[in-house]
């Protein structure tokens, strides 16, 4: 799809309108941009939401096909009750550099985690981590540990 040259300012303006339209103006909406209208029975709010993903799809691009499937598997996973896992392609030894504000920092993935000034971070359940950490490491509250100064 074509990606529109529109800035966010604009963007933002167009998709706070969106709650504010009345039905007609977003069916009109609808069939501008799916070319097609609505299907019948369509609710309001997922209408609205459909919408908006359209504009910023057509504004910012669409997300990639790899991004879609692994949308697609999380969902599958969650309706069958199972927990959603990610895969990660940081192998052990990989270096991660960012500079921020005139610093260098490196992160550098390790068995156990990653390690950063000279600690070691155990993965948490609420970031994307290459295996389950070993039983004891993450506190039930899901934050990460660390070991070392």
């Amino acid at each position: 799809m074509r990606r529109r040259n529109v800035d966010q300012e604009t963007l933002t303006r167009e998709l706070a309108a969106l709650p504010m339209l009345s039905s007609d103006a977003l069916k009109e909406r609808w069939q501008a941009l799916y070319g097609s209208p609505p299907p019948a029975r369509i609710g309001r709010s997922l209408m609205i939401k459909a919408i908006a993903y359209r504009l910023q799809e057509n504004a910012l691009g669409k997300i990639k096909a790899a991004t879609s499937r692994t949308l697609a598997r999380a969902s599958e996973a969650l309706s069958d009750g199972r927990p959603v896992t990610t895969t990660s392609s940081a192998k052990p030894g990989t270096r991660l550099l960012r500079e921020w504000q005139g610093v260098t920092h490196e992160v550098i993935v390790i068995e156990e985690g990653v390690r950063y000034r000279d600690k070691t971070w155990a993965p948490s359940p609420r970031w994307p981590a290459p295996s389950p950490e070993p039983a004891g490491r993450v506190p039930p509250s899901g934050v990460a540990t660390f070991s070392g100064e």
